[in-house]
């Protein structure tokens, strides 16, 4: 439980601009402290969240027994493999509370790997359903719909990751963004083995040591990017079993990487029978009753997070996610969409939006108890948080009045790149909006920069070199091609990369392919493109051909993930500024006893950078890494050899040095 008036001091004395709202605050923190003794008492919430134990086919001492959660059913039946489909022959029995139950006598009553569904009978009419805690659903093709599948193998899955609760959980997370099933060239579905024996080498080649994976849970509609979530149990039978799965997650983990699930509990699928929608007949099982329940921008359910049951059930699905598959975290995905009755379609350009009447009270509440369950199943667990709005105290601990997630994704910073590189002529960049942008935080909080995500790589939009280079990226990739737009975007490239990486306050991510400039954007087989898998693919053998400057970009960005993880960047404070020149186009700081200096100039080469620094006692800087260097497709006009010695002038202390347009050095003490 929290102690409010503390926790209101502590948020308070951290951001005293949310004054004004402490009764709004107290009031959000009384509902987290009413809800969690209704749960668990003064019990464990990990304990409550056990309906995955409870609910769904579990094997017995005699045979099997099936729950579920149908408050609204007058009647309910099991059908599949097992009975020849016969629909009315096997009825469960209401036990109370909504819960319908049935038993099976005798250990080959189900069997692994059959079919299943429930008859649903309501007001005198009955429908199929998926059961809602399945964990395992196909492909009826008959229908062209999902159908449950008995998932409960004789032989369970070896684990040989150890107690991964206490070893994984980075420093300062490199993230790398995925998609299994996209994963691939072929112009197909990927799958969780290929993914686990051919990408995770890519992945730790490149100096990530954190893949947070997409469209895990089932959903129907493979173009939804996996965001229209049907069965929050099952892992998305196209890519491979739940064992492909584990098989993933096992070797990311031998090999030192970690695991996040980005997680939808944001909203559901709106289909009937495939999902939770209209799941015993009625409109507000799950869901909020009446407009309410709807999404009416993305056209999905939206969950009743003030209902206990609802609570159970989500609550349920993390730990199961942790539990069964040791994912060692979560990205939220959609957090705006659940804290705000409007559903964050509002600039949130004051504080007033935060709170008031806007405020899903009861959405803040189940995130709350979500980061408590997960944080107390695996201390070393990581949340990730997808927040456009900057809500305050989104990742401060819940005795500190937050929300209690780790990171929050530095949402306004690729929104930035896009911005610039669409709106503005490289000489008129801002260089002090760009510096504010970059490494602006909440105070207390940790965030996670990025250049660009799958939100920007998705068709109807451009990636940041697609929009730099356009037509020119299907002519002006050989490296013997030059023109001053193709260069421009190659340096670009890089720069936006390790700008955004340099400064980003605790961690960064990218989007898998983006590291090497992959030269289209994202979109999945769907009617208006003919069923394509065209564009659901990455295009690996571009960056594998020695004549292409894909290669250069790789280079680059495993240098610089190479760089930032040797010297602890994201883990030695923030970044100094010490210099920025709109004029020049220059962004000079300081980190982690490094000195960084950026010439963002599209033409301007400046023989006299003046870069300040705060050096004690003897000693020097020298060049650690250049993006002029060769390899990443530089003309090596940078020494890493030249000691540049510091001395005092009417700038102040420091040196100058030689700064090509479009480059960045980084500079390290060294001493004599």
């Amino acid at each position: 439980m929290i102690h409010v008036d503390n926790a209101i001091w502590l948020l308070m004395e951290k951001d005293p601009w949310l004054g004004p709202h402490a009764g709004d605050i107290r009031m959000h923190l009384d509902r987290y402290n009413d809800t969690r003794w209704h749960l668990a008492g003064d019990g464990s919430i990990v304990d409550f969240a056990n309906g995955h134990h409870y609910f769904g086919f579990h094997r017995t001492d005699t045979g099997w027994v099936f729950r579920d959660w149908l408050p609204g059913a007058d009647a309910v039946w099991l059908k599949g493999d097992f009975n020849d489909w016969e629909p009315y022959d096997h009825p469960l029995t209401s036990i109370g509370n909504g819960v319908w139950e049935i038993e099976l006598e005798g250990a080959d009553a189900l069997k692994h790997g059959q079919f299943v569904k429930l008859m649903v009978g309501r007001q005198g009419n009955a429908f199929e359903r998926i059961p809602a805690w399945i964990t395992r659903c196909v492909l009826d093709e008959s229908t062209m719909t999902l159908c449950g599948q008995i998932w409960q193998p004789d032989e369970p899955f070896q684990w040989t990751d150890g107690d991964y609760y206490g070893v994984r959980r980075p420093e300062a997370p490199m993230i790398y963004e995925a998609h299994i099933g996209m994963a691939q060239e072929e112009p197909r579905v990927g799958t969780y083995r290929e993914f686990a024996d051919e990408t995770l080498d890519w992945i730790k080649y490149a100096g990530y040591n954190t893949i947070q994976l997409m469209a895990i849970q089932e959903h129907p509609y493979y173009a939804s990017f996996g965001y229209q979530v049907t069965n929050f149990f099952a892992p998305s039978y196209r890519y491979g079993t739940p064992e492909d799965l584990k098989y993933l997650i096992n070797k990311a983990h031998s090999m030192g990487i970690s695991v996040l699930l980005d997680v939808v509990h944001s909203h559901a699928c709106p289909n009937e029978g495939e999902g939770l929608n209209m799941l015993d007949g009625t409109d507000d099982q799950y869901f909020l009753y009446g407009g309410r329940g709807w999404h009416e921008a993305w056209k999905t359910r939206v969950f009743d997070y003030g209902k206990y049951e609802v609570i159970h059930y989500l609550l349920s699905n993390l730990k199961y996610w942790q539990e069964e598959f040791h994912f060692d975290g979560f990205r939220f995905d959609g957090v705006t969409s659940m804290m705000y009755e409007n559903h964050g379609m509002d600039a949130f350009d004051n504080y007033n939006k935060y709170f008031s009447m806007n405020t899903n009270v009861d959405g803040r509440v189940y995130l709350m108890l979500a980061n408590e369950m997960i944080h107390e199943y695996n201390d070393k667990a990581v949340t990730v948080c997808e927040d456009m709005s900057g809500f305050p105290g989104m990742c401060l601990p819940l005795d500190c009045g937050g929300v209690g997630f780790d990171y929050r994704l530095a949402m306004g910073v690729p929104d930035m790149w896009i911005k610039l590189v669409k709106d503005q002529m490289q000489e008129d960049w801002n260089m002090h909006y760009i510096w504010h942008e970059m490494t602006s935080c909440r105070p207390g909080e940790m965030a996670i920069s990025y250049a660009e995500s799958h939100d920007q790589a998705l068709v109807g939009d451009k990636s940041l070199i697609f929009r730099m280079a356009d037509a020119e990226m299907y002519t002006g990739m050989m490296k013997d091609y030059h023109s001053p737009s193709m260069d421009r975007a190659i340096d670009m490239h890089k720069l936006i990369r390790f700008l955004t990486c340099a400064t980003a306050p605790n961690g960064y991510l990218n989007f898998i392919g983006n590291e090497f400039g992959h030269p289209e954007w994202v979109d999945f087989p769907r009617e208006g493109n003919n069923w394509s898998y065209h564009y659901a693919r990455r295009q690996w053998s571009l960056v594998k051909s020695p004549d292409y400057k894909y290669e250069w970009l790789a280079n680059f960005d495993r240098a610089m993930t190479f760089h930032i993880n040797t010297y602890h960047i994201h883990t030695s404070g923030p970044a100094e500024n010490l210099w920025l020149d709109n004029d020049r186009k220059l962004v000079i700081f300081a980190r982690g006893g490094m000195l960084y200096a950026f010439n963002l100039h599209p033409s301007w080469s400046q023989e006299d950078v003046f870069v300040n620094c705060r050096l004690t006692g003897p000693g020097g800087y020298r060049v650690v890494f250049s993006s002029d260097d060769e390899p990443y497709g530089g003309q090596s006009r940078i020494s890493t050899e030249t000691i540049y010695h510091p001395e005092d002038t009417e700038f102040g202390f420091g040196f100058r040095l030689y700064l090509p347009c479009r480059t960045a050095v980084a500079l390290e003490k060294v001493e004599w």
